[in-house]
């Protein structure tokens, strides 16, 4: 992990860095999983969301997340995104683990997220930190692209 000139920002989803990566990441679904982004498109609008979380490196914005309440006491996890040049340096790992601390600090229980088949290195990263495989839930069922996931977050 990288511990120079690294800043953890916990802010809004109308920040205009967490937006610049979003649509950074927008644009690499667009490109990688082509027609199939039109399906899961219209679940990841986020501009409203007061939890969402940046992470800089020497001032410059290069991974995000979010997470949204879902259900009664549990969150999901939404938008996971590292800059290319930033992978594979545990940012990711970070991302995802400074999320949950807040949602747990926020006095939620579980998480749940939704990743696609093709990501097999957000599959292992999800899994390493602790995630199952679920039935896919809500707005997921019967997509057989995607893989649902959950996390009890209290100890």
């Amino acid at each position: 992990m990288m511990n120079n000139g690294l800043t953890i920002k916990r802010t809004s989803g109308t920040d205009p860095d967490f937006q610049l990566l979003i649509s950074h990441l927008d644009h690499e679904l667009w490109n990688e999983l082509k027609e199939d982004q039109a399906t899961y498109d219209q679940y990841n609008k986020v501009t409203d969301i007061q939890t969402a979380l940046i992470i800089y490196v020497n001032a410059v914005p290069v991974a995000s997340g979010c997470f949204k309440k879902y259900k009664e006491k549990g969150v999901e996890i939404k938008r996971m995104f590292v800059e290319k040049e930033y992978r594979r340096k545990g940012l990711s790992k970070l991302v995802l683990y400074e999320l949950e601390k807040w949602a747990e600090e926020s006095g939620f229980q579980y998480a749940v997220l939704e990743t696609s088949v093709h990501f097999k290195t957000a599959r292992e990263l999800y899994h390493k930190a602790g995630y199952r495989v679920i039935d896919n839930y809500d707005q997921y069922k019967g997509l057989q692209e995607s893989i649902c996931m959950r996390k009890e977050l209290s100890k």
